[in-house]
């Protein structure tokens, strides 16, 4: 009779009796990374949608701010459009692309691409977003000295709320970009996406 094979651990090989009973501890373990996982990318996903929803509300917000001026003939008005445009449609890729990932257990891309992507352009779109939204606050404050902006002036105002909801973006925007990081390094020593 052929001796029972050691295990790595220095275990023994189990009898049939004891693997048909019991769960083997590496099912366990598995089970729950992959449970932390789905939390994981459940609050990505919250924090990539709250992004969405701020950007595209400072879209539609500086879109239609024509009252007294037009958004239009200022350069940085133009730029804070143009960015939270990028961020909102940015935002709603990287939504599917989480919703993907927690419905399949598998990234939308090859597992070292899709991390190395997620963080590049999270740290690319969040300093874009926060220069558009920095340089909109300068020319608020520069237009308040002159006649187009004054105590009443909607224009102003609705430029203001534009501008506050880009950097609201922009805070979800960085939490997203923190926890894809904290993926890039865990891929990095794991070798695997996420690891506790």
């Amino acid at each position: 009779m052929q001796s029972p094979q050691p295990l790595r651990n220095g275990d023994t090989t189990p009898s049939p009796h004891r693997s048909r009973f019991s769960t083997p501890q590496h099912h366990v373990q598995s089970t729950l990374s992959v449970e932390k996982l789905k939390r994981f990318n459940s609050l990505i996903l919250l924090f990539r949608l709250t992004a969405f929803c701020f950007t595209l509300a400072s879209s539609v917000f500086m879109l239609t701010n024509s009252t007294s001026s037009h958004w239009y003939d200022f350069d940085a008005f133009r730029y804070v459009l143009a960015a939270n445009g990028i961020v909102t449609v940015y935002s709603l890729f990287e939504m599917g692309a989480s919703v993907w990932e927690i419905l399949n257990g598998a990234t939308l891309f090859p597992e070292f691409l899709q991390v190395w992507f997620d963080f590049c352009h999270d740290q690319m779109f969040a300093y874009l977003l926060l220069s558009a939204d920095s340089a909109g606050t300068e020319l608020v404050k520069t237009l308040r000295r002159t006649d187009t902006c004054t105590v009443t002036s909607a224009f102003c105002l609705q430029s203001d709320i534009a501008i506050a909801l880009g950097f609201v973006g922009f805070l979800f925007l960085g939490f997203s970009s923190l926890l894809s990081g904290f993926r890039v390094v865990s891929f990095i020593i794991n070798g695997s996406r996420f690891c506790l």
